[in-house]
């Protein structure tokens, strides 16, 4: 399994999504599409991204490899 970075490539805003999908091997778009969806419902989902953005480090540049379903 890959580790869980935060891409160099690929990144809409911080590349969180972009991360977690590359880690469990899910298309980024799915990701993308289950946390927006996530934001019609009451939580702390904007506080987790930012926490994840700053605890996630960024990939080296030979460590990306884009996940199933990731724009190039």
């Amino acid at each position: 399994m890959a580790r869980l970075v935060r891409p160099r490539e690929g990144a809409m805003i911080a590349g969180v999504c972009a991360g977690l999908a590359q880690r469990f091997g899910v298309p980024t778009g799915f990701v993308r599409l289950l946390f927006v969806l996530s934001l019609i419902l009451p939580g702390t989902q904007v506080i987790v991204y930012i926490v994840l953005w700053i605890l996630m480090p960024k990939a080296e540049r030979d460590e990306w490899a884009p996940a199933r379903g990731a724009r190039r």
